[in-house]
């Protein structure tokens, strides 16, 4: 019997041993007493998923064009943000109708996100929807987004166009921008269309290293403030191979902002590619290191125009500016500097524009003007414009006959090659 004795007391220590290992645990994945679940404390929540795929139809999204998929979308940005590591979120094929939608940071723990953007977006038309927001879909302090995948935002703003007053005075509510960008960094955005924007089709605000590349912009000539890009107090931003279309500025490039490229865009309908409006604010900051070159326009208003406010409220400059290889094909005024915008029926003051030019230059600039004016160089009688350049400019007229024209006025103007419309005249300087 002594032998059996040692078994029983063998198998007694051995049991008390692995209850010992186990924490008091009956079994792994089943509570006792106030053990643990799995090794989790009772009540945490479960560990964040690292990277992975997030569908917007996985939370909920119907994608018929009827029901309002907003929160699947908003739910699905948040799985997505809280993950960590390399992250997509995917948007599929089908007609998502939305309200506004804030996809924003910081995602504190995912290495880089993209959003593969394949489906036909709808913007709700219900204005009051929209509160006091100015956007539609906004992505914001995010780092490492790409936006990609050949989907269609449809701002729908034919219904929305009449309501907006900014086009006859400053006080107006402004209407929703399609797409704004805010404070992004190292952000891709390509092959994407916008539609029928409210006001601006997408805005940039505050980024660094914005890339954007096939992008197609449309709405009609005659839709107020359908700006197709706005930019405004970014650095180092590229918008290429893209074609744009719109009631106002293919593009527009706002205050403060740095080292901007602008390459291989089709532009018209629409009010031409600006610098500005400028001025019109208190410390607006300075417009330095802007490239466009290799563009095309097309029956638009404007071609390559710089447009400052007169009686501005505080100084700023612009300089080093360069607009190279520019095609303009029946376009209204094709190079034009106005400092003494004001787009409204009357201003309260045309005191002169306190922006300062300077270190502009024109260069290779060819093609047909629908105005008789094919050069004006209008600048501050305060802060004359200095070092302006224009280099092999061929401008002839789209009725023919005649020799299109310049004018100018408190410029420093210099010219080389071929000037055609023949260089101004009299160009008058601050006395």
């Amino acid at each position: 019997m002594r032998p059996d004795l040692r078994i029983i007391l063998f198998l007694f220590c051995f049991i008390s041993f692995i209850d010992i290992v186990n924490g008091g645990r009956v079994g792994a994945g089943t509570k006792a007493g106030g053990g643990k679940t799995n090794g989790q404390k009772q009540g945490a929540s479960p560990p964040k998923q690292s990277g992975g795929t997030f569908d917007v139809k996985s939370y909920g999204a119907k994608g018929d064009g009827r029901n309002d998929d907003s929160k699947a979308f908003t739910a699905a940005w948040k799985a997505a943000c809280g993950s960590s590591g390399t992250v997509k979120l995917v948007v599929p094929k089908g007609t998502f109708l939305l309200g506004p939608v804030k996809f924003v940071g910081p995602c504190k723990t995912v290495d880089s996100i993209t959003v593969q953007m394949q489906g036909f977006l709808k913007a709700t038309s219900d204005l009051s929807r929209y509160g006091s927001s100015d956007d539609w879909i906004e992505f914001g302090w995010v780092e490492g987004l790409t936006l990609t995948g050949g989907g269609t935002f449809d701002g729908q703003g034919a219904a929305s166009w009449p309501f907006n007053k900014c086009p006859s005075t400053a006080k107006c509510k402004l209407l929703p921008t399609n797409v704004k960008f805010v404070q992004m960094t190292n952000t891709v955005v390509k092959g994407l269309t916008s539609l029928n924007s409210k006001f601006f089709h997408i805005a940039v605000l505050d980024c660094k290293n914005f890339k954007a590349s096939g992008i197609r912009i449309s709405a009609p000539g005659n839709s107020p403030n359908t700006d197709g890009i706005h930019l405004e107090r970014n650095t180092d931003v590229s918008i290429s191979q893209s074609v744009i279309g719109t009631g106002d500025d293919c593009i527009s490039v706002g205050q403060g902002n740095s080292d901007i490229s602008i390459t291989g865009v089709s532009c018209g309908p629409g009010h031409g590619i600006s610098v500005g409006s400028l001025g019109k604010y208190k410390d607006e900051g300075d417009v330095t290191g802007l490239v466009v070159k290799d563009c095309t326009l097309t029956g638009t208003m404007n071609g390559i125009r710089i447009k400052t406010w007169a009686n501005s409220p505080d100084t700023s400059v612009a300089s080093n500016m360069t607009f190279e290889d520019i095609v303009m094909n029946n376009v209204a005024n094709p190079i034009i500097i106005d400092q003494t915008y004001c787009p409204y029926t009357t201003c309260a003051s045309m005191a002169p524009s306190r922006v300062k030019l300077s270190d502009i230059f024109f260069k290779n600039i060819r093609g047909t003007s629908s105005s008789p004016v094919a050069v004006t160089l209008e600048c501050s009688k305060g802060i004359p414009c200095q070092n302006v350049n224009l280099h092999d400019v061929h401008l002839d007229l789209t009725s023919g006959g005649t020799v299109a024209k310049s004018a100018c006025n408190y410029v420093e103007a210099k010219y080389s090659g071929t000037q055609i419309p023949p260089p101004c005249t009299a160009i008058v300087t601050k006395s």
